[in-house]
């Protein structure tokens, strides 16, 4: 793990007073336990669930059956519906899901190979501020390392060019 990147990343939500919460199916709450991890974490990081299964997507977090059913599990559509219901049990700034591949048994096709991630990031429960479907390789723990060096980047860009509108 990139300490310097998460470091930066926290220092960040903290200077701009923003907060965080996630929704993780496929990193199964990597991403958040990184974010714990740094220092005051409790001024940024409200929380997060891990929706690994579909049932969890639609019951806790709302996502219709039918979405799941024509988009898959593993998709940017579902990957919206997650962040959007995890906007409204967590009061945060900013809320990211994340669904993907990490290991055979998904949702893969030659199309969507296992590997292929999706990130979505929302700012209080608007449009959403980045989307980013990215295929990586490697084992699933390298997968899943590579994805929170993606929210890494996503979130720190987005905190730097809009830092003043908070």
């Amino acid at each position: 793990m990139a300490d310097i990147d998460l470091l930066h990343c926290a220092q960040l939500l903290r200077e701009q007073q923003v907060t965080i919460a996630f929704a993780e199916s496929a990193t199964a709450g990597r991403i958040m336990s990184e974010f714990a991890l740094a220092p005051d974490s409790g001024s940024f990081l409200k929380g997060g669930l891990v929706c690994y299964d579909a049932c969890i997507k639609e019951d806790v977090l709302g996502v219709p059956a039918g979405l799941i059913d024509t988009y898959t599990p593993e998709s940017a559509e579902v990957t919206e519906a997650i962040t959007r219901g995890l906007s409204r049990i967590i009061p945060a700034d900013i809320h990211i899901g994340i669904t993907g591949l990490t290991t055979p048994g998904g949702s893969e096709t030659p199309e969507k190979p296992v590997g292929t991630m999706f990130v979505q990031g929302i700012v209080k429960g608007a449009t959403p501020v980045f989307a980013e479907r990215r295929t990586f390789s490697g084992t699933p723990e390298e997968i899943i390392l590579q994805t929170v060096h993606l929210v890494l980047g996503l979130l720190s860009g987005y905190l730097k060019v809009n830092g003043d509108a908070w």
